[in-house]
C-alpha cells in the first residue's frame, strides 16, 4: 500500500511499524473536524487563487461524501492510512482523483491535527458545561425540596455545628460553578486557529488564515506557527479541568457513599441506581458513587500522562503528541457519563428527614451557641469556649444532652445564664441564628437558591 509521503523512501514501511506508528483506531473519532478544516482550507484556497473554484467545489463535494460514508458506517478505516488526515486525503483521491491532491496545500498534517483537536476539544468542552448546568440544575431543585432539613454539619467528620441540608448541596453548586467558569475561561484561551502554521515555519503560498479562523468560527489566528503545532496546553488544561470535575464528583460521592450506610441511613438511594449483591440477598450497594470516586484516580492518571509526555519535548511538533488524544478522549468520555449519571441518582434519592433528627440528638451540635450566648453577654469568647466545654464534659458523665440542663445546671457554671439560653440552643435557632452572608440560615439560603437559579439563567 502506497503512503502519501513515500516519495524519499526507497523501502515499504514494516508491518509492525505500520501498526505501531498508526492512531487511526482512536483518532477517527476527529473525522468531523478534520473534514470540516479541510472544507474551509478548500475554501481558503480557492479565494486566494490558489486553487480553482472548480476545484473548490468537488474537494467539498468529495469531503462531504465522505462525512456520509463514515457516518453510515461504510467507510473503511485501515491500519496502513495511519491516521484520520491521511485515511480522508486517500479515499479523497479514489473519489476525485488527483485534484484531492491540491487539498493539502499550504498545510502540514502538524497544523491539521492541531486544529481538529482543538475544535474536538472545545465542542467536547460546551458539552462538559451543558452538562454541569444540569447538574447545578439537580442541586437547586433539592435544594428547594429540602431547604428546611436540617443536619449535622461535620468537621474532620465529627459532628460539628448543625445546618441546612440545602445549605450543604448549595456547596456542591459553588464547586460546580466554579467548574463551568475554568471551562469558560479555557474556551476563551483556546479560540485561536492554528491552521496555516505549515509543519513549523508557515507557508510561501499567499493564504488567508484570518478567512480560515472565521469560517471555523475562531476569534482569530494563532500568533506564532511553531507554537501553534506544538501546543498541547489546551489539552493539559481541558484535562486538569476535568480533573476538577471528577474530584469535586468523587468528595460528593464520598458523602453519599456514607450516609447511605445502615451506621448514618440519612440516605436511601433509588432502586433504579443501586445495585445488589450476588450472595448476599439485603444488600443495596451504591456503585453509582463508588464508580465515581473509583474512576477519578484514573482521569488523574490521564492528566499526569499528558504532563509526563509533554515536559521535555523540544519545538516543534514530536510524534510523542500523538499520545495526547487516547489520554484526553477517554477523560471526556469518562466525565460525561459520570456527570450525567450522577445528577440523574442525586434527583432520586430519599433523605430520611426523621431519622436525621433522631440523630442531631448526639454530639452536642449547639456548644459553640452556648459560647456565642455567653459572648454576647460581654464575657471574652475564650472564657466562655471554655465554660462551654466544661458542660459538655458535665453532660457526657450525665449522659444527657445540653438541652436537658435544668437552668441550675446552666448556673452552676455562669450566672450570667438566664431562661433564655433554652431558646438560643434549639436546633432551628442554631441554625437561623447564623445569618451572617454565606451562612446557613433560611434567608440565607433562600438567598443562595434565587442567586443559583439566576446564574443559571445568565448561563445557558
Amino acid at each position: 500500500m502506497k503512503k502519501l509521503w513515500e516519495g524519499r523512501f526507497a523501502k515499504a514501511t514494516d508491518k509492525l511499524l505500520e501498526k505501531f506508528n498508526a492512531s487511526i483506531t482512536f483518532d477517527k473519532r476527529l473525522y468531523k473536524e478534520d473534514i470540516k478544516g479541510s472544507i474551509a482550507h478548500s475554501k481558503m484556497l480557492s479565494k486566494q487563487g490558489i486553487i480553482m473554484e472548480k476545484e473548490q467545489k468537488n474537494i467539498e463535494k468529495g469531503l462531504l461524501q465522505i462525512k456520509e460514508e463514515i457516518e453510515k458506517g461504510i467507510f473503511e478505516f485501515k491500519i496502513e492510512d495511519e491516521d484520520i488526515h491521511m485515511a480522508i486525503e486517500k479515499r479523497l483521491t479514489e473519489i476525485i482523483g488527483e485534484t484531492a491532491g491540491k487539498l493539502h496545500t499550504a498545510r502540514s498534517r502538524n497544523d491539521q491535527v492541531a486544529l481538529d483537536i482543538r475544535m474536538y476539544a472545545m465542542e467536547e468542552a460546551r458539552e462538559i458545561k451543558k452538562l454541569l448546568i444540569n447538574m447545578e440544575k439537580t442541586i437547586i431543585d433539592m435544594s428547594e425540596k429540602y431547604k428546611s432539613v436540617i443536619i449535622p454539619g461535620y468537621t474532620h467528620l465529627q459532628r460539628a455545628q448543625p445546618i441546612l441540608f440545602s445549605h450543604y448541596l448549595m456547596a456542591y453548586f459553588q464547586m460546580f460553578k466554579r467548574d463551568i467558569s475554568r471551562i469558560e475561561d479555557f474556551l476563551g484561551r483556546t479560540d485561536e486557529m492554528p491552521l496555516g502554521a505549515g509543519a513549523l515555519a508557515g507557508t510561501t503560498f499567499n493564504i488567508d488564515r484570518h478567512f480560515t479562523a472565521s469560517e471555523l468560527a475562531f476569534s482569530k489566528p494563532t500568533e506564532n506557527s511553531l507554537d501553534s503545532v506544538s501546543d498541547r496546553d489546551f489539552i493539559i488544561e481541558l484535562c486538569f479541568i476535568i480533573s476538577m470535575i471528577s474530584m469535586h464528583l468523587s468528595r460528593f460521592s464520598e458523602e453519599i457513599i456514607i450516609w447511605c450506610s445502615s451506621e448514618f441511613s440519612f440516605l436511601t438511594p433509588d432502586d433504579a441506581f443501586s445495585t445488589g449483591s450476588s450472595i448476599m440477598p439485603q444488600k443495596k450497594n451504591p456503585d453509582i458513587p463508588e464508580l465515581i470516586r473509583g474512576k477519578t484516580g484514573r482521569i488523574y492518571g490521564n492528566l499526569i500522562s499528558l504532563l509526563t509526555t509533554m515536559k521535555a519535548l523540544p519545538l516543534a511538533y514530536n510524534k510523542d503528541m500523538q499520545e495526547d488524544k487516547e489520554s484526553i478522549f477517554d477523560s471526556i468520555d469518562t466525565i460525561k457519563i459520570s456527570i450525567e449519571i450522577f445528577y440523574k441518582m442525586l434527583s432520586t434519592l430519599k433523605v430520611n428527614k426523621e431519622k436525621i433528627l433522631t440523630s442531631m440528638k448526639k454530639g452536642f451540635l449547639n456548644a459553640t451557641d452556648v459560647a456565642d450566648y455567653l459572648a454576647k453577654k460581654n464575657i471574652p469568647f475564650r472564657k466562655a469556649h471554655k465554660i462551654s466545654g466544661k458542660i459538655v464534659s458535665y453532660c457526657e458523665d450525665k449522659n444527657i444532652d445540653i438541652e436537658e440542663m435544668t437552668l441550675e445546671e446552666f448556673k452552676n457554671f455562669s450566672d450570667m445564664f438566664e431562661n433564655d439560653i433554652f431558646n438560643e440552643i434549639t436546633l432551628k435557632n442554631c441554625v437561623n441564628k447564623r445569618n451572617s452572608y454565606g451562612g446557613t440560615s433560611y434567608e440565607n439560603i433562600k438567598m443562595q437558591i434565587k442567586k443559583g437559579k439566576k446564574y443559571i439563567e445568565n448561563i445557558e
